[in-house]
């Protein structure tokens, strides 16, 4: 009789260390993919909206800045709602849902024959996707909790990879095809790929928690359930400065580029490398951070990102000159790229596993609401104080971040640090 064979224990772990890693490689495919899509439309969304019968050059950047911000408000909203049924039914069916909802929505932007229509369908697609909080409640359920600032550094890499090429390929596809329609197109089939790479290869396996007979959490249960978790709280207003501290001049840059160039005939091109050496810099460091994170504590690690990003945005809001401003844009993708990956892997840290979905849709609505009121309260700010003025008030946003950071958020027990 042949003998049975029996796993030992070392076989096992490398087993399971190899399901792991084998996901979150898939999952960062995937962040990256998910990331083109988003972005891919941003170079031409004023010459489409043109395209759709606004003519007046005002109307067009309103309705601009509108269709851009519209799906981080509904994002906003009806996060911590599917980040609760991803904690019911599974994140990786999340996944999945929001990369059928965007690939649908995204093509039928492309299908608008108005602006109202366009809108509308940018407004639906943030009301069903919540691709971020999704991704990232996954990632931090199957990666071991020693790796989770490691892990959610690649996260942001692949993220960053994806939003540099996005706006390129979406670019050069409408240049080359003569239709911006294509681009939208193309990117519903880039959103399809993303579902069935995760539908075949991510594997979470996922077990449904016990929960009282004929009893779903309502809403209000979920906000008392945050509620009690006060570590979680604080991290909150830590995400929503952070992301609004980094959206809150995007849309002004390319002018004050221009003002900085004023005597060049290469603005768009300047434009164009200022964003790409904030985020390169921010490839970089983002997975070195993270792994930094996870050794020296998330609370350490985001204090010195902080202060990094604080002390690059003072040089360049005094900037004489474009060069000035580049060297200190690279000089800040090295910090502010590991703000949000650490920050959120403090929160995996600090949530239980089976709430973890509900606490990232949470904490991805602190993000969103940065993203919307950045972009609107930096335009006006630089409107009336000047884009200089703006400059130095982001620096103090930072400073006063770290300061909450140092004041009230706290490592979990395993990995508190003196300092």
């Amino acid at each position: 009789m042949e003998p049975v064979r029996t796993e030992t224990a070392p076989a096992r772990g490398a087993r399971v260390a190899s399901s792991w890693q084998r996901t979150l490689w898939v999952m960062c495919a995937v962040q990256c993919i998910m990331m083109m899509a988003f972005s891919s439309m941003s170079p031409f969304l004023p010459l489409y909206i043109e395209e759709l019968g606004v003519r007046d050059p005002r109307a067009i950047d309103l309705w601009s800045g509108v269709i851009a911000s519209s799906n981080f408000l509904i994002m906003a909203l009806v996060s911590p709602l599917w980040g609760a049924v991803g904690d019911r039914k599974g994140r990786k069916l999340m996944v999945m849902r929001t990369t059928v909802a965007i690939s649908f929505f995204t093509f039928v932007m492309g299908l608008a024959q108005n602006v109202w229509e366009l809108l509308g369908a940018r407004m639906l697609q943030g009301a069903f996707s919540g691709y971020s909080a999704s991704a990232t409640a996954l990632v931090a359920t199957v990666v071991p909790e020693e790796k989770l600032g490691t892990a959610l550094g690649w996260m942001q890499s692949s993220a960053m990879v994806g939003s540099l090429i996005g706006p390129l390929a979406g670019g050069l596809v409408s240049d080359h095809v003569h239709s911006y329609r294509v681009v939208f197109y193309l990117t519903s089939a880039f959103a399809m790929t993303a579902f069935l790479i995760t539908f075949f290869l991510v594997h979470e396996g996922f077990q449904k928690p016990a929960a009282a007979p004929g009893r779903k959490p309502s809403v209000l249960g979920q906000f008392r359930a945050v509620r009690e978790l006060r570590a979680v709280q604080t991290m909150f207003l830590v995400l929503f400065l952070a992301q609004f501290s980094v959206m809150n001049v995007q849309p002004v840059l390319p002018v004050y580029i221009q003002d900085l160039a004023a005597h060049s005939q290469h603005v768009a091109t300047y434009s164009g490398l200022a964003f790409a050496m904030t985020g390169l810099a921010g490839l970089v460091a983002a997975p070195i951070l993270g792994n930094r994170s996870d050794r020296i504590g998330y609370r350490r690690t985001l204090t010195v990102a902080m202060t990094g990003a604080a002390l690059f945005y003072i040089p360049q809001a005094l900037a004489p000159n474009i060069w000035v401003f580049m060297l200190s844009r690279f000089g800040l993708g090295l910090f502010v790229g590991g703000i949000l990956p650490t920050a959120n892997a403090l929160v995996g840290r600090l949530a239980p596993k089976d709430q973890r979905g509900q606490i990232y849709g949470f904490t991805s609505s602190a993000t969103f609401v940065g993203s919307f009121a950045g972009p609107l309260l930096g335009g006006l700010g630089s409107a009336v104080f000047g884009i200089r003025w703006m400059l130095g008030l982001t620096a103090v946003l930072y400073f006063l971040n770290m300061l909450w950071v140092r004041w009230k958020v706290k490592d979990p027990p395993a990995l508190e640090h003196p300092g």
